[in-house]
């Protein structure tokens, strides 16, 4: 009978490492993602920085501009071409945001980081290198959407 608490105890870890075993790796998720055999990819960062013009524009045309900033942000996710999007909070580098673009080149991100409004008014300059980072990063936009609560219509 002494033996029964230790094989229970030898049970039970059995059943909890099976629980929190390793995970599966799952080819058609990777593929999906794009993922490399380490669950990679390239990316493009952009830092968007504090650029000549955001001082000068105040009021309505600010709020113009950052409505289409924002409207920016939800159509390059919705297409798959976002990864995150983010500002920053205040600091002495002139950060203000930054993008995590779902394009290889610095030459993709260029051209769709010049379609922000807020870039082509001179509010933000954007600053763009490569970024080798996990591919989970392009399930980031469908999570957000399912944890951000809804916004009142007023």
């Amino acid at each position: 009978m002494k033996r029964t608490p230790i094989l229970l105890f030898v049970l039970a870890l059995i059943c909890i490492s099976a629980i929190a075993g390793e995970p599966a790796f799952d080819p058609d998720l990777a593929k999906k993602l794009g993922a490399d055999e380490r669950g990679m990819k390239t990316f493009v960062l952009c830092i968007l920085k504090t650029g000549p013009k955001d001082a000068e524009i105040k009021g309505k045309e600010r709020e113009e501009i950052f409505a289409g900033h924002f409207a920016n942000i939800s159509r390059l996710a919705d297409e798959g071409k976002l990864a995150v999007a983010g500002p920053f909070g205040t600091n002495d580098k002139a950060w203000r945001g930054l993008y995590i673009f779902n394009v290889a080149t610095i030459e993709e991100a260029d051209k769709l980081v010049v379609l922000d409004p807020a870039v082509k008014a001179g509010v933000f300059v954007p600053d763009l290198t490569l970024w080798y980072g996990s591919a989970a990063m392009m399930v980031v936009s469908d999570t957000h959407k399912r944890i951000q609560k809804p916004q009142s219509t007023k």
